[in-house]
């Protein structure tokens, strides 16, 4: 049965064009049916349009509070029936309206071995903290900051020789394998 999936991205998309392009060639049972976007001049906008796939942006500053803005989304998602929600790279938190009409239907990627450094700087803070091994996870959303349930995680070294940028380099090659891997898995079972 083919899923229909919206991803949401606030920046380049490099994820986004990650998943689409392993949706395609594995002729997975998906299909990406909307992008919703937080920034009305972000280059994923660009790169969804090249895929054909519709936009969705969205301007919280435009509601009376996160709820009303959520409940725009939601028609959005619910007027092309979206059955699942894979955020790429979105730098805002979900809320109760998604999270109750998603429940265990909303996937994240976050650049680092949670529980380590949650949040929006996860490879700086790692690089910064000094430790020998960061990573990709890839977990459920619920109500806290990268704290859902871990469905996959990837550990990536950090070299005596990376700065930030080579580092970063290598997270996000790691990010473009295992997302789409986890989501074909979950395809697969059903469990999504």
């Amino acid at each position: 049965m083919m899923r229909k999936i919206a991803i949401f991205a606030s920046g380049t998309g490099t994820n986004f064009v990650a998943l689409v392009q392993a949706i395609k060639a594995r002729q997975l049972p998906a299909q990406v049916v909307l992008l919703v976007c937080d920034h009305q001049d972000a280059p994923v906008l660009q790169r969804a349009q090249a895929f054909n796939i519709p936009s969705f942006v969205i301007n919280f500053k435009d509601y009376a509070n996160k709820a009303a803005a959520e409940t725009a989304i939601l028609a959005a998602l619910q007027a092309r029936d979206v059955q699942a929600i894979l955020l790429a790279g979105y730098m805002r938190i979900i809320g109760p309206t998604l999270l109750a009409a998603y429940p265990n239907k909303i996937i994240n990627i976050h650049p680092a071995l949670l529980p380590k450094f949650p949040g929006a700087h996860g490879i700086e803070d790692a690089f910064q903290a000094g430790v020998k091994e960061t990573g990709v996870t890839i977990h459920f959303i619920d109500a806290g900051v990268d704290s859902g349930p871990i469905i996959a995680q990837k550990a990536v070294p950090v070299l005596p020789t990376d700065d930030l940028d080579s580092l970063e380099t290598r997270i996000h090659a790691t990010e473009h394998v295992l997302y789409p891997d986890v989501l074909a898995d979950l395809l697969k079972k059903g469990a999504l």
